[in-house]
């Protein structure tokens, strides 16, 4: 049975673990307010370039643009896994690894060859265990996300794309329901989708100046690129209300600790004087 010095020095160490995860509760509800905010700013503008971009793919058809065209065959896969770079957010980035290693399989299965890039440390943790080999280009989440890292993963990944390096690219991120739910996603990015198989046909109650071919080509990668900046804000969101949640759990958890600690320790203390005088009494009567 531990001594109360040990039981009281469990306490002590349990308190200061609870004013941890206290103040990483706080740091992460304000920085989801933050982040919350600046994807609420930006699925508006994903949203309405993607409608821009259906409409003008509605004046092109049979566009010959690279970032459009589908390939005759899928023979090499590149998969864009997004997770954060640190960990203390419960199942946040297992759940998102967990749904790329199942897109990798469909697409194994179907016979194509998969490589993996990473946005975020835990992504490239897990699969330079489990496919060292596959393993491509590696983007760390080091701060805030800003359009320019995304621009900078678009580009890389258009490239590949548009020099046939790769016949399709898969992007696996972690869409921001709410503070409580966060939903692994797993959408192919390229070939870019414009939308418009619905409404191909039908004429346009307007021109579109420049012609629609120039403005696809200005229009697509920018695309692109809005759809990685909103997968990393999503990302981003999720990891911060992930995050908060595991820490007010652990806080509970470390309370509910404490009161067993507690009681332990009075149990243990009740003993002791007990015992004392129990050997005070014996000793009187042995007098």
């Amino acid at each position: 049975m531990p001594s109360l010095k040990d039981i009281k020095r469990r306490i002590t160490s349990v308190r200061k673990t609870q004013q941890i995860t206290r103040a990483m509760r706080m740091v992460a509800g304000a920085k989801l307010r933050r982040a919350q905010e600046a994807i609420e700013a930006a699925r508006p503008y994903a949203e309405r370039m993607r409608a821009t971009l259906a409409e003008v793919a509605r004046a092109q058809r049979d566009s010959d643009h690279p970032l459009l065209v589908p390939r005759a065959e899928t023979r090499t896969v590149e998969v864009l896994v997004v997770t954060s770079d640190r960990g203390l957010c419960g199942a946040f980035n297992a759940n998102v690894i967990k749904q790329a290693l199942a897109a990798v399989r469909t697409r194994q299965q179907a016979g194509a060859r998969v490589e993996i890039s990473t946005a975020g440390r835990k992504a490239r943790e897990a699969f330079q265990r489990r496919m060292p080999d596959a393993l491509r280009e590696h983007i760390p989440q080091d701060g805030w996300v800003t359009f320019g890292r995304a621009a900078s993963i678009a580009s890389y990944l258009s490239r590949r794309y548009a020099e046939r390096e790769v016949d399709e690219v898969v992007l696996v991120y972690s869409e921001f329901i709410s503070a409580i739910t966060q939903t692994p996603r797993v959408v192919t990015l390229l070939p870019f989708s414009a939308g418009a198989d619905d409404a191909a046909g039908e004429p346009l109650p307007y021109e579109i100046e420049p012609d629609p071919a120039k403005l696809l080509a200005v229009l697509v990668p920018k695309a692109v690129e809005v759809e990685i900046f909103r997968a990393l804000l999503e990302n981003q969101s999720g990891e911060h209300a992930a995050r908060m949640a595991a820490m007010e759990a652990a806080t509970r958890n470390t309370e509910e600790l404490i009161g067993s600690l507690t009681l332990q320790y009075n149990r243990a203390r009740q003993a002791a004087i007990t015992k004392e005088l129990v050997e005070i009494v014996s000793g009187a009567e042995a007098l």
